[in-house]
């Protein structure tokens, strides 16, 4: 499909979908209210409810203040950086507001440490994918705080999101095709995004691709016996609460930039709403989301492929013990 033929879906989609929720709140929120009283929910079902008409609000918002950015980029006198640090600073702005309104209406606690290791730029930065909610993270602690321009490569779903299909899309990302038949053109998009990079520069990207599941680990470990790969399945199988790598997309960021550093994160908290039920039910409610970095200098990292892939599976070891050691304790009483 089209951008032009997805977006005449989406944004009337969103703003029909906002301008519906703001009418029903007033009647809603105290249903729910009082629903939340009788299933002693923590008010689960509010705090959803609150949190919806947020992201709504802040797409809606989005599409408004990306449209102007547009209209004002046709000025003369307005040079392609500006427009693009305008768009950069909406994208930061954006997440924030999710993040914070997220924190607020969930009763939130955020614990960050390492964020210092991740600075001066250029890096890669290889992220655990534990929830939709993770996605805001680096935007927020990295770009937003830090001014470090991220180049994302994400799945090609999240186009429908209309915010991230617009300001996505004018900014160097690439969105994945992960059911392309032809992965050598997927991968080589993707290694693309690592040309050029400065000081203030990283490229982002979710080794595993897609979101934990024992059914996806169940999954993904058939695939690599099939495939022949039976020492890296072996090392697989030890991984309890991560997926193993996929190794086309990060050795490839890593061959198209060599002398740049690779910063791991890692942070666990999320993990609890990996299911819209979970969401409902009110799981994420009082969590503390952990957050870790740890950088690994370019002079570490083996230049033989065969090496390489060891080394990346050494570091994911690395990931699945600290998510096993970092696991946050549920909700508090208090929250």
């Amino acid at each position: 499909m089209s951008p032009l033929a997805r977006r005449v879906i989406t944004i009337p989609l969103y703003a029909v979908l906002l301008v519906a929720a703001l009418v029903v709140l007033p009647l809603a929120l105290p249903i729910a209210a009082l629903v939340d009283l009788v299933r002693r929910s923590r008010f689960a079902a509010s705090r959803a409810l609150l949190f919806f008409v947020l992201y709504l609000g802040c797409e809606v918002a989005g599409i408004v203040t990306s449209a102007l950015l547009w209209l004002a980029g046709r000025v003369p006198g307005v040079s392609q950086e500006r427009y693009l640090d305008a768009n950069f600073r909406l994208q930061c702005r954006w997440a924030r507001t999710l993040l914070r309104g997220a924190a607020r209406i969930f009763s939130l606690r955020l614990e960050v440490e390492g964020e210092a290791s991740v600075l001066p730029g250029p890096v890669l930065l290889f992220i655990r994918h534990a929830s939709v909610g993770d996605t805001v993270l680096p935007a927020v602690l990295l770009s937003d705080r830090h001014g470090l321009r991220l180049r994302y490569v994400l799945k090609r779903e999240l186009l429908w999101d209309p915010c991230l299909d617009i300001v996505g899309n004018r900014l160097p990302n690439y969105f994945v095709d992960r059911e392309s038949e032809n992965s050598g053109e997927e991968v080589a998009a993707v290694s693309r995004l690592a040309a050029d990079l400065g000081p203030t520069d990283g490229v982002l990207i979710y080794p595993e691709g897609t979101r934990f599941s024992e059914a996806k680990r169940a999954r993904i470990l058939e695939k690599m016996e099939r495939s022949g790969a039976h020492a890296l399945a072996e090392r697989a199988r030890g991984f309890r609460r991560v997926l193993p790598p996929k190794l086309g997309g990060p050795l490839a960021l890593i061959e198209a930039s060599p002398g740049v550093d690779v910063v791991f994160c890692v942070h666990v908290g999320f993990d609890a709403v990996t299911r819209f039920s979970e969401f409902l039910a009110g799981d994420l409610v009082g969590r503390s989301i952990r957050v870790s970095f740890w950088r690994v200098p370019a002079a570490e990292i083996p230049a033989d492929r065969e090496a390489r892939v060891g080394w990346l599976f050494d570091q994911w070891e690395r990931v699945d013990r600290w998510v096993a050691a970092s696991q946050p304790p549920g909700p508090t009483a208090s929250a």
